[in-house]
Order: C-alpha cells, then sequence, then structure tokens
C-alpha cells in the first residue's frame, strides 16, 4: 500500500535526486505514469530511442530521460544519466510507502525473551519466538512467523505470511513477500534398503527400503538490501549455511536449494530453481524458468537466458543460453526427430570428411 506524496516540482525533485532540469523547473508532478497512459499531473521515462513514437504522443507533464535525447521533446524534462534508474527514486518519492503504526497487535504472540528494536510493528495474529532479535523500524505483517533464535536487521520489512524458521539472520532494508519461507529443511534424503550391502548401492534386488531423513542443521544468511519476491522458498544448509549476499533481487516462486550461495547483486528471475550446494557469483541475471543443477560453481557476471537448463560448471564472465526457441509446432517435430539423431548424423558426416579427405589426397 503507498500513500500519495504532495506535489514536486522538477525543482524539488532534482534538489533530491540530481539531474539536470530542462525546461520550466515549476513544473509540478504528482504521480508517475507510462508513455502512454500518463496525464498532465505525471512524470513518465523514455529508455531508449525506439519509444520515441509513444514519446512524441505522450500527455504526461513532465519526462526523464538520457543526455542524447535530451532534444527529443519540447515537454519540461530532466535529463540524467540512467533514466529506468533515476524514474525508480522518483516514483519512490512520488509514491511512498505508507508504514503501519509501530507496536505489537494484541492479537500477535511475541515470546518475553524476544528483543524489539524502537518503532518494530508486529501485525495481527504474527508469532514472534524466543531469542529472537529485531532491529528498529522492522515491520512484520499478520499471521507471519519468526522462529527461535531468528536475527532480523533494522528497516527490513516482512509481508503477511512470511516464515522465517529458527535460527535464520536477516539483513537490513530487506523485503521479504508474501508467502515466502525462510530455513525450511533441504531435500535431504538418504536410501536405505531391506537385506542389501552397502556394496549394492543400498538398493535391494527387490526392491525394499526406505529413505532415511538426513538433518539439516546449518541455517540460512540473508544479507543487507535483498529483496526475495512471494512464495520464494531458501532451504537452510544440511551442515553448512545457505546464503545469500547483500543487494540479491529473488522474484516470486524461485526454488534455493540447501548449501546453495548466491552472490551479491544477482538477479534471478520468477520459477527458477537451483539445486543443493551450488554457488552462484556476483551480478548475475538469470532469467526466468531456468534449472540450475546442484554442486556447479557461476562465475561473477554470467547471463542466463530464461528456460536454460544449466548441468555443468560456467566459469567465465558472458552471456549463455541453453533453451529452445519456439516454432510452429509441425516444424518443431521435425526439427526433433532431428536432433534425436545428431549423434548418428555426425559419425556419418565424419566418415564422409575422411573419404573425401582420400580422395583429394589421391588427386593431388
Amino acid at each position: 500500500m503507498t500513500e500519495r506524496s504532495h506535489p514536486y516540482s522538477l525543482r524539488e525533485i532534482v534538489q533530491s535526486l540530481g539531474g539536470e532540469v530542462v525546461g520550466d523547473p515549476a513544473t509540478r508532478v504528482e504521480k508517475a505514469g507510462t508513455l502512454d497512459g500518463a496525464d498532465a499531473v505525471s512524470i513518465t521515462f523514455l529508455m531508449h530511442e525506439r519509444f520515441l513514437p509513444e514519446l512524441h504522443k505522450t500527455h504526461a507533464g513532465a519526462v526523464v530521460l538520457a543526455a542524447p535525447l535530451r532534444d527529443a521533446t519540447p515537454l519540461p524534462r530532466i535529463v540524467c544519466v540512467n533514466p529506468h534508474a533515476y524514474f525508480a527514486r522518483v516514483t519512490a518519492l512520488l509514491h511512498p510507502l505508507a508504514m503501519p503504526v509501530a507496536g505489537v497487535h494484541a492479537s500477535a504472540v511475541v515470546d518475553g525473551g524476544a528483543i524489539l528494536g524502537k518503532g518494530v510493528s508486529v501485525g495481527a495474529h504474527a508469532v514472534v519466538g524466543s531469542k529472537v532479535r529485531i532491529g528498529a523500524g522492522v515491520v512484520i505483517g499478520d499471521n507471519c512467523t519468526v522462529g527461535d533464535d531468528v536475527t532480523i536487521g533494522a528497516g527490513t520489512r516482512l509481508w503477511p505470511g512470511v516464515v522465517i524458521y529458527h535460527g535464520c539472520r536477516i539483513g537490513e532494508r530487506g523485503i521479504l513477500h508474501a508467502g515466502v519461507v525462510i530455513g525450511a529443511d533441504g531435500f535431504g534424503n538418504a536410501w536405505e534398503a531391506s537385506g542389501s550391502s552397502e556394496a549394492n548401492n543400498g538398493r535391494s534386488d527387490n526392491g525394499g527400503g526406505h529413505w532415511v531423513k538426513v538433518p539439516q542443521i546449518g541455517r540460512v544468511i540473508i544479507g543487507n538490501d535483498v529483496e526475495i519476491g512471494a512464495n520464494t522458498t531458501v532451504d537452510r544448509g544440511a551442515l553448512d549455511d545457505t546464503v545469500i549476499e547483500d543487494g540479491v533481487r529473488l522474484d516470486n516462486l524461485i526454488m534455493v536449494a540447501h548449501n546453495v550461495r548466491v552472490g551479491a547483486h544477482t538477479a534471478i528471475a520468477a520459477c527458477t530453481g537451483i539445486a543443493g550446494s551450488t554457488h552462484i557469483g556476483r551480478y548475475c541475471r538469470i532469467g526466468g524458468a531456468v534449472g540450475i543443477s546442484g554442486h556447479l560453481t557461476i562465475a561473477d557476471h554470467v547471463d542466463i537466458a530464461g528456460k536454460s537448463l544449466i548441468t555443468k560448471s560456467i566459469t567465465q564472465a558472458g552471456s549463455y543460453s541453453g533453451g529452445y526457441p519456439f516454432e510452429e509446432t509441425r516444424a518443431w517435430r521435425r526439427n526433433a526427430i532431428q536432433i534425436r539423431h545428431l549423434d548418428e548424423m555426425a559419425k556419418h558426416i565424419k566418415q564422409l570428411e575422411q573419404r573425401l579427405a582420400r580422395l583429394e589426397g589421391k588427386s593431388s
């Protein structure tokens, strides 16, 4: 939920955020909008020159753009280095997030051994366990559960329904959206067969046996300025900790398995799954629905396209793709048949190359 601020002039915005005003600095705006949806009291932004036709048709009162496009419109405008990032700050300025009143709701349950900092808000039906340490200004939304011996840094916000298991550590200024689960057990199981030897890999000839749960005794450690999207899960470590470093952005519906480490300022889009003990570097960008196998290492500054399947380590920075693009169904089926025969085709081509080399050798 946001609360409407008072209007800002372009002069006031630049005084607060930097940049340069071109046109009337007294122009006042009160909300952020898109190029095609903005009105006379809105400010919008232009990321790329391909959107110039939309800029020429906009009804916005002002626009944020980069220096090379400063003369692309007669509208009052703010010129800056990075219009997208600048516009994000303008939006936050014009639409500040409403903060709940500090205090503990009457229906909340807070253990007497928990330590709450100044200005903490605990919502309805929330539960806060023993030996919990909560920093100043933390917001714990309705129906959240904070397990024993959890630490939450100052300024972090838990939206409704967040669950943090025992022993986990959450940094400062974090945002955990609804349904996030931090510190559930990782998928650790050992197969124990009935009447079989270890030499048989724990499986008996008759298939009898059962799974033995491997205790997950690590924690989840989350750094500062981390945002985690709705219904994303981060499992606790089996022995060592699962670690999410500073500035990471995790989208909705992501699965982070036990003992994974995600490097600082990496961004991962929705529905990606990361198997156990994989280490992802810093400043990586991972698209939606990527599958990453376990026990891999991904270098810093790696970009991975959506729907890719990563089955081996990536040791060098760069852009990688592994998804097969869609096409008309009949063509896709024909190509799929060819793909199944690639090994056979490769052998045939090699044989042809050898025959050609022998023929060329005879002719010379």
